[in-house]
């Protein structure tokens, strides 16, 4: 069997369908949507997390009892009943898992673990849960104060209270108990500390309640990247990993969950002993892990996983719809409205430094200070000083090109790992000082887990604890200094700047993604494809749109400098360029032809992205009156008279490079080798930008509606009800094919094509080519319609039809025109010859996962 497969009797979805639970879809409503699901063609739900999370939660992320399935969202019975009709209907479940990291909720006692510890400090039964050292220092640091803490004593703000804390009252659930209550945040109070003056009782506590800005410097525990209220948490302890996992196995060996995603796995201390541990828990359960790649990243290939979760497909299919030849022409506009001159390279540096000066600051502090204790325990390396080691530290990360290296304490460092670390460090070295240099290659060794100093040390805790920490914040200063600073920055073209993404990569052609799919189908063939997730900056329609303009890139420079000079008397006079920049572009992946995005989503998208931007204003300083200057510019854009006019000329101009954009990226997400995931809702059109907007209710109910139309044979009016058709032929084939798709013996083979404007593949099962895709691609091309492709010879007694067109095809060189029809996009399946003279059903049904 092949590694990466599920083991024996271990379900492999054939395709999910992602539903983001809360309070406005819960475990009953998707019960209803099961019909729906099922017709589209889906095999497997896909549920967000479903444990316990903290009040007020619409995601889910920040779990607080691992025990139990969220009350929100049905409970225990609810998710039972769910995968109950889902089984019955032949569809499994796959559940999102949070291993990284539990929530520090208000009131704190939400999180009983957390609550016990900050009670009972070392003592507590949970002592071992947090990534902190609770045997040194103040305990754990909570950060929560409006002011200083003597400003808060002083004022009276923080009182000693007597409440019920619900499931810490011994055997009398109404038993009372002394708290510290600062507004709607509870501490627990250490035991035979009551009765103590009130500043003597707050610094005797197993934690230290703070000021909030005292967090990106003096945090001292791990967290979710920069987000104090989300604690890591030590799931590489083997107590810790059963007590968080056990309500979730219990569902898995119960026949209620048949697959796992798993939440950000570079944020745990041991990713691969961590899926180890868990492949051999579910005897290997179909898992995708949410890594996330560099373009010239593997995932590893000792990962007991079936893959990821798709970004690394997602880009390459977007780029794959951006033209190259838009690049200079966008670029030359960027300079023209920002008024700068830099690269994607220097922008990236400029907001890793950012990141690890302000609220990353913690993590190098506590790098810098691992190794300072390593020196000065050893003599041989005392004269590396504090500073020095800081210098290496933050260069080294800075200079890391992807989220982490894979090192394990007491094992060789791999030699990826070891390239990775060496290539960053050639790049600190040339921005460090010749005196420095020493110190980093100190650095670098114990980063890597060798030897240096005196012999016989290399196993020493403190040494493993670093080997432990240094991916940890590498990831940490990744996420929030490229994906959540540069990416909001750099406004080539924004549409590239995806999580996962490659931004300085303008286009993709057919033979690099033929090359990836070949290397996805060979090492990791039930791996996930996605276009929108939960975590994209903005919805594959909103990207296919605003990489449109790449396909007319002069049309665009023009309508943004008229526009420009229209709305100049409009226009802010501190409007910051790469914000201005970024709203052109927002303007033309948001403006369809039912008109703009709403003002107050836009608003609300325009205040997030320049606070991620951190460059004029930000979340911890927000600059409230430039932000309002913005919105009220970007609101009166939406009502303009010459703007609505462009834009509408605008859509008008680029809708057939929408269309084919739009379907032929959706075709091939679910056709290229893995397990096919729709987001919720982007089985049509739709306007999405980053979370919370991405997470707005779907009215399921009228999709199925739509579908069922469609169903008895209705044309598809309009693109959003085309992409519905285009996604269910595309799952209804996966479904009634699955070996093609999914498995040991799925095959892609690209088709010979005769124009660059267009590609071709076929999957093939263990008996042969079965089902050949078509898309065409970037902007019309006169002749495009008389290209052709090579279709290969089907089994005997097989012919090819279009299930869009339900059109017969030969074997050999096909006209385009002929495939397409009037569609931009091509699905053919091979069946048996009198079925396919008939026309054979429009939409399959049926059909098994594999």
């Amino acid at each position: 069997m092949h590694s990466h497969l599920p083991g024996p009797d271990r379900r492999t979805p054939v395709s999910t369908y992602r539903l983001q639970l809360g309070p406005d879809l819960t475990f009953t409503d998707a019960e209803q949507a099961l019909p729906y699901l099922d017709a589209l063609g889906v095999t497997d739900l896909y549920l967000s997390p479903v444990l316990q999370a903290a009040p007020g939660s619409t995601h889910g992320y920040d779990v607080v009892d691992h025990t139990r399935v969220s009350d929100t969202i049905g409970g225990r019975a609810g998710l039972e009943r769910l995968a109950a009709a889902a089984h019955a209907r032949g569809m499994g479940v796959v559940v999102d898992v949070v291993p990284n990291h539990m929530a520090v909720p208000t009131p704190a006692w939400h999180n009983r673990a957390l609550w016990s510890v900050l009670k009972h400090g070392p003592e507590s039964p949970y002592a071992n849960w947090f990534d902190v050292d609770l045997t040194e220092g103040e305990g754990m640091l909570m950060p929560v104060l409006g002011a200083r803490i003597g400003t808060v004593l002083a004022a009276g703000e923080l009182v000693l209270d007597h409440v019920v804390v619900p499931g810490d009252g011994g055997t009398d659930s109404h038993t009372r108990q002394p708290v510290l209550r600062y507004y709607d945040h509870l501490f627990p109070v250490r035991p035979e500390t009551e009765d103590l003056p009130l500043a003597e009782l707050v610094g005797r506590q197993h934690y230290r309640l703070a000021y909030w800005r005292v967090a990106d410097e003096e945090l001292n525990y791990r967290r979710f990247f920069d987000v104090g209220t989300l604690a890591g948490i030590r799931v590489e302890d083997a107590e810790v990993f059963d007590a968080t996992h056990a309500l979730l196995l219990d569902l898995f060996h119960a026949g209620v969950i048949d697959g796992f995603r798993i939440d950000h796995p570079d944020g745990l201390a041991d990713p691969r002993g961590y899926l180890r541990r868990l492949h051999e828990a579910t005897g290997g359960a179909w898992v995708a892990a949410e890594k996330i790649l560099e373009e010239d990243e593997a995932l590893p290939n000792d990962w007991p996983v079936a893959g990821t979760t798709g970004y690394d497909t997602a880009w390459r299919l977007h780029a794959l719809q951006v033209d190259a030849d838009g690049a200079a022409p966008l670029a030359a506009l960027m300079h023209e409205v920002t008024g700068e001159q830099t690269t994607l390279d220097e922008v990236v540096e400029q907001a890793k430094r950012q990141i690890v000066e302000t609220s990353l600051h913690a993590e190098i502090h506590l790098l810098t200070t691992m190794l300072a204790d390593i020196c000065h325990e050893d003599v041989r390396l005392r004269d590396h000083t504090f500073r020095s080691l800081q210098d290496c530290v933050v260069e080294l990360v800075v200079a890391f090109g992807r989220y982490r290296a894979y090192v394990v304490p007491g094992e060789a460092a791999p030699p990826e790992a070891e390239r990775v670390v060496h290539e960053a460090a050639d790049v600190a070295r040339s921005r460090l000082d010749p005196d420095r240099h020493d110190t980093l290659d100190l650095v670098v060794d114990l980063v890597l887990g060798r030897e240096a100093g005196s012999a016989g040390r290399q196993g020493e805790e403190r040494r493993a604890d670093l080997v432990v920490r240094f991916p940890q914040v590498c990831g940490a200063v990744m996420a929030k200094g490229v994906e959540d600073t540069a990416y909001y920055r750099w406004t080539h073209l924004v549409s590239l700047c995806e999580v996962g993404g490659s931004p300085d990569r303008f286009g993709v052609g057919p033979d690099e993604l033929h090359e990836h799919a070949r290397r996805t189908a060979e090492s990791w063939p039930a791996t996930m494809t996605a276009g929108s997730t939960h975590d994209t900056k903005r919805g594959e329609d909103v990207r296919s749109r605003i990489g449109a303009v790449a396909a007319h890139p002069d049309e665009w420079a023009t309508l943004v400098r008229h526009l420009r000079e229209a709305t100049a008397g409009l226009r802010p006079a501190d409007l910051d360029g790469r914000t201005e920049n970024l709203l052109w572009q927002t303007l033309a992946g948001t403006w369809t032809e039912a008109g703009p995005l709403e003002a107050d989503r836009l608003a609300a998208y325009l205040v997030k992205a320049s606070r991620e931007q951190k460059a004029w204003t930000t979340w911890t300083a927000p600059d409230e009156t430039r932000e309002k200057g913005l919105v009220r510019y970007a609101t009166d854009l939406l009502e303009h008279p010459d703007v609505v006019a462009g834009f509408i000329r605008w859509v008008d101009l680029v809708a057939p490079t929408v269309r084919r954009s739009v379907l032929a990226t959706k075709l091939l997400q679910l056709t290229v080798p893995g397990v096919a995931d729709v987001y919720q809702g982007t089985e049509v059109t739709g306007i999405a930008l980053v979370d919370p907007d991405n997470r707005r209710p779907v009215d399921l109910e009228a999709l199925a509606t739509t579908l069922a139309a469609l169903d008895t044979g209705r044309t598809p009016s309009g693109l959003a009800e085309e992409k519905l058709a285009v996604t269910a032929a595309a799952l209804r084939v996966r479904r009634e094919h699955p070996g093609a798709f999914v498995g040991e013996d799925a095959g892609y083979e690209p088709l010979p094509v005769t124009t660059a404007r267009a590609v071709g593949f076929v999957r093939c099962d263990a008996a042969g080519p079965r089902v050949a895709v078509v898309a065409t691609r970037l902007g019309d091309t006169p002749g495009l319609a008389d290209a052709s492709v090579v279709l290969p010879e089907p089994l005997p007694d097989e012919a090819w039809r279009s299930v869009l067109t339900g059109a017969s095809a030969d074997a050999g060189a096909a006209h385009l025109s002929d495939l397409l029809g009037s569609w931009p996009v091509a699905l053919l399946v091979a069946e048996p010859t009198d079925r396919a003279e008939a026309g054979g059903p429009a939409a399959p049904r049926g059909g098994t996962t594999a």
